[in-house]
């Protein structure tokens, strides 16, 4: 029998590229910084509990743990400065205007459609609707992509402070790094929590991608699977006449091993991090 998907046969072995290799590259070097940092911040925080007694020796002492944590925390603004910088080069090469970059369809800013994604998305998960017809960015990936920015600025000012209280006390008073503390550990709590629960939730433990989704790590994904999660973007491809330009051949499995590899450190030492601080603050909360 003849397919019917004009774009079947073509597309059965590659695959369809949805992120650059710059933006792999900054999500891993998110992923390092940000394990380094909840670590490190949750041994200090948690100093009490037996966990963070040894992983303290694991980092050669308290000291050095701050140590690793000051250099966890200028990778991760390295990664985001350079992010914002590719966003001013994507702004210019590919928009034109920041109009087109922040109000078009490909749009990060949350909008009408997704404000509907979200009452249609309720109404799927109780049975009385159809799933929607995700775009190139949900909901939810885009509050995963803002929070980054609203976690540089708190916990990235306090923590500065923090780093360099004699600088700061020149301008602020004394019990601004008080202040500083409070707010720099438990906003990174929060995102510590959040991340290691909501965003894996989203990302890795949904049933259709569990138990993990490999695009952020290789940047492809079969065109099936583009169909069924992102409907809406598929079909924008292919109207566009864009889909065959997007298309790429599959990594070799030696790579798909290793990124693999990669990928269950990281979850396991995510879920980790939320059992131990689950402990602490259930049964040793100081």
């Amino acid at each position: 029998m003849v397919s019917m998907d004009p774009h079947k046969n073509s597309t059965d072995e590659r695959q369809y590229v949805r992120f650059s290799r710059l933006n792999r590259l900054l999500h891993a070097g998110m992923i390092v910084s940000f394990i380094s940092l909840a670590l490190t911040g949750m041994t200090l925080k948690f100093s009490y509990t037996g966990w963070a007694a040894f992983l303290s020796r694991l980092f050669g002492g308290y000291q050095s743990a701050g140590f690793i944590h000051r250099l966890a925390a200028v990778v991760m603004v390295a990664v985001f400065i350079t992010h914002v910088v590719d966003l001013f080069r994507r702004k210019k090469r590919e928009y034109g205007s920041w109009k087109a970059l922040l109000f078009g369809p490909d749009t990060m800013l949350m909008n009408k459609k997704d404000l509907h994604d979200v009452r249609d998305s309720f109404k799927w998960f109780l049975g009385m609707g159809p799933r929607p017809q995700y775009g190139r960015w949900t909901y939810w990936e885009k509050f995963d992509y803002f929070a980054v920015f609203w976690g540089m600025v708190v916990i990235g000012s306090t923590g500065l402070t923090l780093w360099f209280p004699e600088f700061f006390t020149l301008v602020f008073p004394g019990w601004a790094l008080n202040v500083a503390t409070i707010i720099h550990s438990d906003e990174a709590l929060l995102a510590t929590g959040f991340i290691f629960t909501v965003h894996f939730f989203n990302t890795h433990l949904r049933p259709e991608k569990f138990p993990m989704d490999m695009v952020i790590f290789t940047g492809r994904m079969d065109v099936e699977e583009l169909k069924e999660d992102k409907p809406e973007e598929y079909e924008k491809e292919v109207a566009a006449g864009t889909l065959e330009s997007r298309l790429a051949e599959p990594y070799p499995a030696i790579v798909i091993r290793a990124i693999r590899v990669f990928a269950w450190i990281a979850l396991g030492i995510g879920f980790s991090i939320v059992v131990w601080i689950i402990y602490a603050m259930v049964f040793a909360y100081r």
